[in-house]
C-alpha cells in the first residue's frame, strides 16, 4: 500500500498537499483499491466556500458511489480536467495524475489536524 510520507490525510481517505495556500486533494490508494474501477468523478462545488468536513463531490465507481469530503476550509478552485475522459487515472495514480481538486486554503496551519503517513496507516492497518 502506497502512503507517501509527504502527504496529510483524511479519516475519510482523502489525502491532501499543500503548496502555500494551494492544496491539492485527492483519495488515497486504499480508498481507490477498495472502492474498485473508478468511472466518474463529479465535482459541482468549484468556486463555492466550504467547510472542512464538506462534501465537496462524489466518485463513482462500477458498484458503488462515495462521497469526497474536504480535508480543510476554502474554496475549490479547479477539477483534474483530465478526470472526464480518464477517471481511471484515480485508479492507477491516485497520488499523481490522479488528483481531484486544487482549492485555496484559508487556513493553512489547518492541515496539522489531519494523520500524518503513520497515522493513517494505523488507522487502516
Amino acid at each position: 500500500m502506497n502512503i507517501p510520507a509527504q502527504l496529510r490525510y483524511t479519516k475519510d481517505h482523502e489525502w491532501i498537499r499543500i503548496e502555500g495556500n494551494v492544496a491539492t486533494i485527492g483519495i488515497t490508494d486504499y480508498a481507490q483499491r477498495e472502492l474498485g474501477d473508478i468511472v466518474f468523478v463529479e465535482v459541482d462545488t468549484i468556486g463555492k466556500p466550504l467547510d472542512a468536513g464538506a462534501v465537496f463531490g462524489t466518485v463513482e465507481a462500477v458498484k458503488t458511489v462515495s462521497d469526497l469530503y474536504l480535508p480543510v476550509s476554502g474554496t475549490i478552485n479547479e477539477l483534474n480536467p483530465s478526470l472526464s475522459g480518464a477517471p481511471e487515472m484515480v485508479n492507477t495514480d491516485p497520488y499523481g495524475e490522479g488528483w481531484m481538486i486544487k482549492m485555496t486554503v484559508n487556513n493553512p496551519s489547518d492541515i496539522e489536524a489531519l494523520l500524518d503517513a503513520a497515522g493513517y496507516e494505523a488507522l487502516i492497518a
